[in-house]
Parts: C-alpha cells; sequence; structure tokens
C-alpha cells in the first residue's frame, strides 16, 4: 500500500461509499514564544477551514507527552493516544488520511504512530491542504467513536542505544538542517552537532517546490546513494522525532523500511556523556 495519497484520490475516497477517517495534524515549530511573538494556533487554523469531515489532532497533547529527558516530543502513553484516536473516530478496519498545513511532519507523525500502533491503511495527503482542490468547511464534526486498540511495535522504534549502534551497524540518517548536523548552529537543544556515525539527509530534500514528494524512484535512488542500499538496516532521527517522521515516510515512499528514534537529538544532547560529533562527515 502507497504511504501517500493525492488530493484527487483523497476526494474520490472521500465520495466513496466507504470514506476515511480524515485527521487534520496543523502544527508547526514555533521560536514565537522566544521572539515575543504570538504562538502558532493549529486549532484555530483548522476551524477557519478544512477538508470537510476532518478532525483536528493536536501534536503537542496527543501525538506526544511532556518534553523532558526524553526529549521535546517523547512518545505519547499508549493508553492516552489510543482514546485520542478513537474520539477522533478512528477504527482499525476503516482507513486513514492525515494532512498538515503543507510542511508534512506533523502529519507523519501521526502517521508514523498510528503504523506504530498497528493501523493497517493509514496515508499522508501528499503536499498536505495546500494541494487540496475541494471546498473547506467550517464545520466541526462530531465523529461516532472508533474501535482502534493500539498495539506498538508493528514498525522499527530505537532508543539512544539502538540508534548509536545503528549508526556503527547500518545508516542512521540525521533528517534535520545540514547546519545543526555540522553543529554550526543549533537554535533549539543543550548543543549543535550530530550522532557520530550519522549521515546528514535533510528531509527537506525530499519534497519539490510545491511540498510533495519526489518521485519513488527519486527518492529510492537518493537514499541509496547516502547508504541505504542491500540489506543495510535504517534508522532516522532529528530534532525531536517529528520531522524524521517524515523521512521515514520518505523512505516508505522509496521502498524502504527505515525505524525511528523519537527523542532524537533533543533527548540524545541533553544527556553530557553521550558523544557529539561535529562537522561535515559522519565520523
Amino acid at each position: 500500500m502507497n504511504a501517500i495519497i493525492s488530493a484527487s484520490e483523497l476526494a474520490s475516497d472521500l465520495a466513496g461509499e466507504h470514506p476515511p477517517v480524515v485527521l487534520d495534524v496543523r502544527w508547526q515549530l514555533s521560536m514565537a514564544k522566544a521572539a515575543g511573538e504570538p504562538a502558532f494556533d493549529g486549532r484555530a487554523e483548522y476551524e477557519a477551514g478544512h477538508v470537510p469531515g476532518a478532525v483536528f489532532v493536536d501534536l503537542d497533547r496527543e501525538l506526544a507527552s511532556a518534553p523532558g529527558a526524553a526529549g521535546r516530543h517523547p512518545l505519547p502513553d499508549v493508553a492516552d493516544f489510543g482514546a485520542a484516536m478513537r474520539r477522533a473516530g478512528v477504527s482499525a478496519a476503516v482507513p486513514v488520511v492525515v494532512y498538515d498545513g503543507g510542511q508534512g511532519w506533523a502529519a507523519a507523525r501521526a502517521w508514523w504512530l498510528l503504523r506504530w500502533t498497528g493501523h493497517p491503511d493509514v496515508r499522508v495527503l501528499d503536499g498536505g491542504l495546500p494541494a487540496w482542490e475541494g471546498a473547506l468547511s467550517v464545520d466541526v464534526p462530531s465523529p461516532a467513536e472508533g474501535d482502534f486498540e493500539p498495539a506498538p511495535g508493528a514498525v522499527g522504534l530505537l532508543d539512544a542505544d539502538g540508534a548509536a549502534a545503528l549508526a556503527r551497524s547500518g545508516v542512521l540518517f540525521d533528517a534535520r538542517a545540514g547546519e545543526r548536523y555540522r553543529g554550526d548552529v543549533e537554535p533549539i537543544d543543550r548543543v549543535g552537532g550530530h550522532i557520530p556515525g550519522a549521515v546528514s539527509a535533510p528531509t527537506t530534500e525530499n519534497v519539490g517546490a510545491d511540498g510533495r514528494f519526489l518521485p519513488a524512484e527519486e527518492l529510492n535512488a537518493r537514499f541509496k546513494a547516502l547508504g541505504a542500499a542491500g540489506d543495510a538496516e535504517v534508522g532516522v532521527y532529528c530534532g525531536s522525532g517529528v520531522s524524521a517522521a517524515h523521512e521515514v515516510l520518505a523512505l516508505a515512499v522509496a521502498g524502504i523500511p527505515a525505524a525511528l528514534y523519537v527523542g532524537s537529538w533533543s533527548a540524545w544532547s541533553s544527556d553530557p556523556q553521550r558523544p557529539v560529533a561535529v562537522g561535515p562527515e559522519p565520523q
């Protein structure tokens, strides 16, 4: 099954006899508080207009637990996540489509969590809401309670030790911008740099100017050139496990399975005992 869906395909499915559950996960990483500006409000954006029938999901509250030593967006409590998905109308036998404001990171986080907890049919709207060509709705639906019961472990998950080991035995991709990987700048976490052995693979290079994923064959060629070839095990991390989920999604489009280090750099760098590499090479 393809991990992404086009806007035209989604419109057709919504008009069909068995429409998917649609989740709106508009979110963005913001430095607004530090800049003294209003924070991004995904719910307000949703209420101003969304794909008809879509239900809003809050990434910070429903797709992550409180920030701390485990990172800025640790895994949510599984029971809480399951309850949130059921409230949104998610059932095991009903397809789910997830979208965000176009960047794709938040939608990919929801996609990964649903896949990790065992939902068999989840796709991300390629290009997000900007790709949607139909009318938008301001009606907030009240979906019937779903029956989804999460069963974690369906796809790969890494902890810090697992990520460190994979950087040596397989391929560990760092999905952040190159300057953060190199340690030139670090606007959020304690220190800049990367996990020793990790390969720089910014997730922004997996999409075109329109925010849609590059063709599968191009993505496959990109990742193979970066080391994801043959039987190599692949993992991904980023700053806090959000943009890395988007890279895991890109790898899925390319036909390459990959595990996610959810704690990512925010968890790794918070532990002063963990080694830090800097510069353009994996080391």
